[in-house]
């Protein structure tokens, strides 16, 4: 299973969105919404059976799985079997409550035999939760040499650990 954040990961932290004109990042000239969903999308080739649950404040917006999943590639979107936030949660106690206290909560509903959380805010995680998370650069998110590095190698253990 993975978790998987947007802003800070699939593209630049500071995700502004205009009414009418969609999301855009105004402060880091030179890249756009969604930038490295392609890169990701190739990271998990190897990992046919390795599912994706949305741990984005995206899900706060846009209230919906699948209007969330559906700005994600095709090879991306095939594998979203959920969020950590949905209609039935409060909203105000979502914002309250740090991303991985979130994350935490959905692995011990989900039980998945292995997990991944893809984020860029490493702050207030459980510490239980702390060596699953593979934090991403704000800016560059998971094109960050070290952070698709460290990707790629926790993909694999986490493969090897029965997790395809």
């Amino acid at each position: 299973m993975l978790y998987l954040d947007f802003d800070g990961v699939l593209h630049p932290e500071n995700v502004w969105r205009y009414p009418g004109s969609g999301p855009y990042v105004p402060s880091a000239p030179g890249h756009q919404v969604f930038e490295h969903a392609a890169l990701l999308e190739r990271c998990l080739v190897p990992y046919p059976g390795l599912r994706i649950v949305l741990s984005t404040n995206w899900m706060r917006v846009f209230r919906s799985v699948r209007k969330v999943a559906r700005r994600l590639p095709p090879g991306l979107r095939e594998r979203v079997v959920g969020a950590t936030f949905h209609r039935r949660m409060d909203p105000g106690w979502v914002r309250s409550v740090p991303r991985g206290v979130q994350v935490w909560g959905d692995v011990c509903r989900r039980r998945p035999d292995a997990w991944l959380a893809l984020d860029d805010d490493e702050a207030a995680w459980p510490a239980v939760c702390r060596s699953h998370l593979v934090c991403t650069d704000p800016v560059l998110g998971l094109s960050a040499p070290v952070v698709l590095t460290e990707l790629h190698a926790r993909l694999a253990a986490m493969h090897g650990a029965g997790e395809g």
